[in-house]
């Protein structure tokens, strides 16, 4: 425990040493990825890492919030983080887990509170591929309510509003690994029609289905990469 909380303290130092000019801002509209327990935005959202969501009983070594791969941005790339509107078990759509209503949380929902940053990072997915919720039609204007219970169309309306509320922001949207083909598929299809910049993971490791240590110094790597 005191190695892990030396280590930790090390990677606080380094950021403090980064050169902080023009700073790229940005936030983050994601699921237990890319929570940590104190900061996220609401702070009611649930939190996988360091949080209560998903049991006391994680097998995974990530043990400080420097692990994770948005701080590291900050700390080996001297990006500046706006806002962190990540929930874990989120889904894209209003259909969560064993078809309950998760409009309460979906990513859909929750677009408006997202800061002002240069650069958004849309990370989510995994929850809809998981859960197995209805992928549905492509739909790219003119969505039901009921279309916003199944992927594809809420996906379409999620980055059709990301444009019109930030259209000064550039939107990333960060494709995991390891989804099923529908989901990994539409997500690439939908961002190229709104031309919308997608990053596919992968070589992810990963500790109980979310990134380790390792995992998270792998996403920073390859998000950075892309953003360059």
């Amino acid at each position: 425990m005191k190695r892990i909380s030396i280590f930790c303290i090390l990677l606080f130092l380094l950021g403090m040493t980064v050169h902080t000019e023009a700073q790229l801002r940005f936030s983050i509209l994601g699921d237990s990825y890319s929570t940590y327990g104190g900061y996220v935005t609401p702070e009611t959202n649930a939190c996988w890492y360091a949080g209560t969501d998903g049991g006391t009983e994680k097998q995974n070594d990530v043990s400080c919030v420097e692990q994770t791969w948005w701080h590291l941005l900050t700390t080996l790339h001297a990006m500046q983080l706006d806002t962190n509107n990540s929930y874990s078990g989120s889904t894209v759509c209003h259909t969560g887990y064993k078809g309950q209503d998760f409009s309460d949380r979906a990513f859909i929902t929750r677009i408006h509170r997202l800061g002002r940053p240069e650069v958004l990072f849309v990370f989510g997915g995994t929850n809809d591929s998981w859960a197995g919720v209805p992928v549905g039609e492509y739909r790219f204007g003119g969505w039901s309510k009921q279309d916003l219970y199944a992927f594809r169309p809420a996906f379409c309306y999620l980055m059709s509003q990301l444009r019109q509320l930030y259209p000064d922001t550039r939107i990333i949207n960060i494709t995991n690994t390891e989804l099923s083909t529908e989901v990994t598929e539409s997500m690439e299809r939908i961002c190229r029609y709104y031309g919308i910049q997608n990053i596919r993971l992968h070589d992810i490791d990963k500790q109980w289905g979310h990134p380790s240590v390792a995992g998270m110094k792998q996403i920073c790597e390859q998000v950075w990469d892309a953003i360059q």
